[in-house]
């Protein structure tokens, strides 16, 4: 008997995983429509008058968008019809047109918020806790995280659940897609603690894909395909997600009830942040979040959409419409879809099967990237997955509101380009207006003079029109948490909450140029073939060198110099009314390394501002999840034995080793596909004098091979140490 089988066979059994429970899961075609069986194209729990809300929302940003651009073209009017007039005005009914929608999207739910709306599906806030009559599995997909952060969350869910006594009915997957075999290791390591501390035998379990193929999204399917027919719902999270065990039975039993809904989504909040920038996201997402959230999913009814993680989904409806096929051409565009959460709800709803937001319910919460320049690398990605979209949004049979979630996807990142062309534009005409013989009567000569130049006085009009339709969801939901006890004391009062908002406008307005330049040149890269890749998120806390912020920002400062040089050559007031442009851009240096300030978000949180009401008083959830932070943080400050290397943790550990070879895959048939990495790693093995040795030449895809193997271990084994 090997070495392995010995250990094997001294320590008992442990359940990675329970029986298989297969569910077919076909890929959709998006050229045809799909099989409903039966399903009526508008769903039981769609609202009543729903098509009189869209016409107030999406009327009222036409009417707006209407009366901008008659506006503006008073401004240009006396310009005449020129090509630059045409292109500027252009420009402003898209970008007016995307700011106004938002703006009436806002105003309802201004109003949902004050009616302490945002639920349905009879959902209630408060009172006993429903019962349960089927099983959910509680997924938490992880791809090259901390295994010990991201199951503070996990354990935070779990220990919420016991509280509400539901606990039963509840399986836990940890559903590793991780390439690093020394994280890899350390998860399996990770899952036994956690199985042992919380008693979770055979209702907690891990599993580890040896290819991630297809990501996150590849990496559900898979789940469905092989564990899916045994749970009615599945309840997605990401990484740092915690959610409150009532919020979840709540939404589950929702799910129970009406039959024809295949998700549920909630409003994750985000919170631990620690620095300026993560400071901010996390206050606008909290006060503003609500306002925005109650909004939409008071139009959007049962079209809604899915964000990708904090959401219930009914398993079967997941299963037979929620099958991405790979689109047609070379990355960025082809290949498989990155943004896959829009596409899934809007191939459910096309499949008859209604899908909801529930804003209204707080208990949902997630973390937010630490700095300017971590966002910045997230939403290169995003960017990418949302601009695929453009191969999709023209499929057979989608609803024409998730058409919309798409275009408004694809728009969050065009509208960026569009912006600084539309600055760019502005400058030319200004230019034009400023250096152009002037022709006063035209070649047809008229009674009145044509005087060629921009109305400076319109002008300043439909600057401040436009400023307070952007700026007033901000004091709609100010004036939102006036009515609202609890929302306003946990952000310091009402004059804090006002300093905050005042604070948060200042400098994010500083930083839209820069997020600006960013976007269009993420837009660009994508246009000219660059693939993003996919790489684990940042969680840490910010901290860059000035050095590297100077080296990636520099060229932010040069851009906004060349445009400040445009506008003075052009005239003073010009270059006065692009200031709030240029001096973002002239500080995009200094800003980013204040943002990414760890010192700077605390100081400002011991002042009370960019407070939120969970950090004031903190919810069980989080409670739980920081006292699990907090034991961490003292296990990792204690002297420890295991080790984080690979190799060495196996070699260390019987009952790891024992367990991490009761996992592998099966052995290769003959005939099966070759892979070069085993090989190589397997040779390098056998010709290593010692693991020192073997580690110092192994890559780390060799590294993960030969521990996919019995072969493989059983050589890191026999290797003297």
């Amino acid at each position: 008997m090997d070495a392995v089988s010995t250990l094997s066979a001294k320590v008992a059994p442990f359940d990675f995983l329970p029986a298989d429970a297969p569910l077919a899961m076909p890929t959709q075609n998006l050229r045809q429509r799909p099989e409903t069986f039966g399903r009526d194209r508008h769903p039981p729990t769609t609202p009543p008058l729903l098509w009189l809300r869209r016409l107030a929302v999406i009327g009222g940003a036409v009417v707006l968008t209407a009366w901008g651009a008659f506006e503006m073209n008073r401004v240009l009017n006396s310009m005449g019809v020129s090509t630059l007039g045409l292109i500027v005005l252009a420009l402003f009914v898209i970008l007016g047109a995307w700011i106004s929608l938002s703006f009436t999207s806002s105003l309802a739910g201004f109003v949902s918020v004050l009616r302490q709306g945002g639920l349905g599906l009879g959902i209630a806030r408060e009172g006993p806790l429903p019962d349960l009559a089927t099983r959910t599995a509680i997924l938490m997909p992880t791809y090259n995280e901390d295994p010990d952060r991201v199951l503070v969350g996990l354990r935070a869910i779990h220990d919420s659940l016991v509280r509400t006594g539901r606990i039963d009915a509840f399986d836990i997957f940890l559903l590793s897609d991780t390439t690093d075999p020394d994280v890899w290791i350390r998860e399996e390591r990770a899952y036994l603690d956690f199985v042992e501390v919380v008693h979770g035998q055979g209702r907690i379990f891990y599993r580890r894909r040896q290819k991630n193929i297809d990501r996150k999204s590849g990496n559900l399917e898979e789940w469905v395909k092989r564990f899916g027919g045994a749970y009615q719902q599945m309840l997605t999270l990401d990484a740092d997600s915690v959610m409150d065990g009532g919020l979840i039975v709540r939404i589950v039993s929702a799910m129970e009830r009406h039959e024809k809904v295949a998700l549920i989504q909630t409003l994750p909040v985000i919170i631990g942040g620690k620095t300026l920038f993560a400071r901010m996201q996390q206050f606008a997402g909290r006060v503003y979040g609500p306002l925005i959230a109650h909004g939409i999913a008071w139009w959007h009814g049962s079209e809604g959409n899915y964000w990708g993680h904090n959401a219930v989904i009914r398993t079967r409806a997941f299963a037979e419409q929620a099958g991405l096929p790979h689109l047609p051409g070379r990355k960025p565009f082809g290949g498989g879809i990155m943004s896959h959460d829009f596409v899934e709800a809007a191939l459910m709803r096309r499949g008859g099967w209604a899908i909801h937001m529930v804003p209204g319910l707080f208990g949902s919460y997630e973390e937010s990237p630490p700095s300017l320049t971590d966002v910045a690398i997230r939403d290169r990605r995003w960017c990418q997955g949302n601009l695929q979209h453009g191969k999709i949004v023209l499929s057979r049979g989608l609803h024409w509101v998730s058409r919309m979630h798409m275009m408004v996807g694809i728009g969050a990142y065009i509208t960026s380009p569009l912006w600084l062309l539309f600055l760019m534009f502005g400058i030319l005409i200004s230019l034009q207006s400023h250096f152009d013989r002037p022709e006063y009567f035209g070649e047809t000569k008229t009674l009145y003079p044509h005087w060629p130049q921009v109305d400076p006085v319109q002008a300043k009009y439909v600057f401040i029109g436009t400023m307070a339709i952007l700026l007033a969801p901000k004091a709609l939901a100010f004036i939102a948490a006036l009515f609202d006890r609890v929302t306003l004391r946990g952000c310091g009062g009402a004059f804090r909450l006002a300093m905050s908002i005042l604070l948060e406008t200042l400098i994010g307005g500083l930083i839209a140029p820069i997020a600006m330049l960013i976007h269009s040149s993420g837009v660009l890269s994508i246009l000219r073939g660059r693939d993003s890749g996919w790489n684990a998120q940042n969680r840490d806390d910010g901290r860059v060198s000035l050095r590297e912020i100077a080296h990636g920002y520099w060229i932010y400062t040069a851009f906004g110099t060349v445009m400040a040089a445009a506008a003075w050559s052009v005239s003073f007031s010009l270059f006065l009314w692009m200031t709030p442009v240029l001096v973002g851009l002239a500080l995009a240096i200094p800003l980013a390394a204040l943002t990414a300030s760890r010192e700077v978000g605390l100081w400002l949180k011991s002042w009370n501002l960019l407070l939120i009401p969970e950090e004031t008083a903190l919810p069980p959830i989080l409670r739980l999840a920081t006292e699990n932070d907090l034991r961490r943080a003292e296990k990792e400050a204690m002297p420890d034995d295991a080790p984080g290397e690979a190799f060495a943790a196996l070699r260390a550990s019987p009952l790891l080793l024992a367990e991490h070879c009761r996992t592998l895959p099966a052995p290769r048939k003959p005939g099966s596909a070759i892979d070069p990495n085993l090989l190589v790693g397997l040779l390098k093995l056998r010709e290593a004098p010692s693991v020192p040795d073997a580690l110092a030449v192994l890559t780390r895809q060799e590294k993960a091979a030969v521990l996919c193997t019995k072969e493989g271990v059983d050589l890191i084994l026999a290797l003297p140490g």
